[in-house]
């Protein structure tokens, strides 16, 4: 069930000159968020922008109890809706329609769990570490951008116990080049029978290339399509993903209801 909230901005911890992380006060969907989930979020009162925009669960944030009082987002300024959210103040209210749309399904130990992220698809990862670290599932995180300056909360991830396998396009820190090129060896190198999970979320090039990955080598993948999306309940359309069913059938699924996880193996990259 989704809650429609004005939410309360408890924090807004810039990162960079463009991404931050926007904390908010929302306990009723901090209470039922799961891994992968998303909210439509409207970061002004007026009519530029006119509609909310998707973004992932960041982080569930709790009290000292260790109740949920709120969410994060990562949040990246590229347009009006991104730039509203980089610029929110603290006790400002926030339109946040949530949660929607599918979640991930963590893996249990022994079977280990391989996170995939470009850029600001890092953000549906710091919840599902959380749930694997429950599960005592061994947890990677291939994680890569354009440079240095763009690798976000590692430190986070490290306290979570995760593996970080880093990568930049410039060489300026972990790996030069993309981040497909080490889980290919990672993949490589595992027996077949070995249990694994593969998830993955960032720029739609990086998800087909991981999903091709997973499938030549006989692995399952879970990934977090991005699209554009006009209301997140399945009403406009904007969002459809061409896939193919298990018996080969071609049709097309709303992300926004069916997704934004879904299997790697049934999607139709073009």
């Amino acid at each position: 069930m989704p809650f429609d909230v004005f939410a309360e901005v408890v924090a807004n911890t810039p990162l960079s000159s463009d991404y931050n992380v926007l904390a908010l006060s929302a306990p009723t969907i901090a209470a039922t968020a799961a891994p992968g989930q998303f909210v439509m979020v409207k970061g002004g009162h007026g009519h530029d922008p006119l509609l909310r925009r998707p973004f992932s669960v960041f982080e569930v944030l709790r009290d000292a109890r260790g109740a949920p009082t709120g969410i994060s987002l990562l949040n990246k300024r590229i347009g009006v809706s991104t730039g509203l959210l980089y610029a929110a103040q603290p006790g400002q209210r926030i339109a946040c329609f949530g949660p929607l749309g599918s979640s991930f399904t963590p893996v249990d130990a022994p079977g280990e769990a391989w996170m995939v992220a470009g850029g600001v698809g890092l953000a549906p990862f710091a919840m599902l570490a959380e749930a694997l670290r429950a599960r005592s599932a061994p947890t990677t995180l291939f994680y890569g951008a354009r440079r240095a300056a763009e690798l976000f909360c590692l430190d986070l991830f490290r306290d979570l116990g995760v593996d970080l396998v880093l990568t930049t396009e410039d060489g300026s820190l972990g790996e030069r080049g993309r981040v497909v090129a080490p889980l290919k060896r990672w993949l490589a190198s595992r027996a077949g029978d070995a249990p694994a999970m593969i998830y993955a979320c960032g720029p739609e090039g990086m998800l087909a290339a991981v999903a091709k990955t997973a499938i030549c080598h006989g692995r399952p993948c879970q990934v977090s399509v991005e699209r554009i999306m006009g209301c997140g309940m399945g009403g406009c359309y904007s969002c459809v993903v061409p896939m193919r069913s298990e018996r080969g059938a071609f049709h097309h699924v709303r992300s926004c209801l069916d997704g934004p996880v879904l299997p790697g193996d049934q999607i139709i990259w073009e």
